[in-house]
């Protein structure tokens, strides 16, 4: 399944790796968070909850941030 990143026009294919998420900065954190869905498989839902986590630990979703990513 792809999922589209709005503004930049980039495609996501599927959930990222736990070392995709580590290494993310809060950009690419908050466009998961906003564009993957929640998750079907308890794997994908245990990535969900690591991108919120980090996202959450780096200040969160702002409002720039938001107009920056879309959507």
């Amino acid at each position: 399944m792809w999922y589209s990143g709005k503004q930049t026009g980039t495609l996501m294919k599927g959930f990222p790796t736990v070392e995709e998420v580590e290494k993310a900065d809060k950009e690419q954190l908050a466009r998961w968070y906003r564009f993957l869905p929640s998750g079907e498989t308890t794997a994908d839902q245990k990535i969900m909850r690591r991108i919120a986590e980090r996202l959450e630990k780096l200040g969160g979703m702002t409002a720039e941030l938001s107009k920056k990513i879309g959507m």
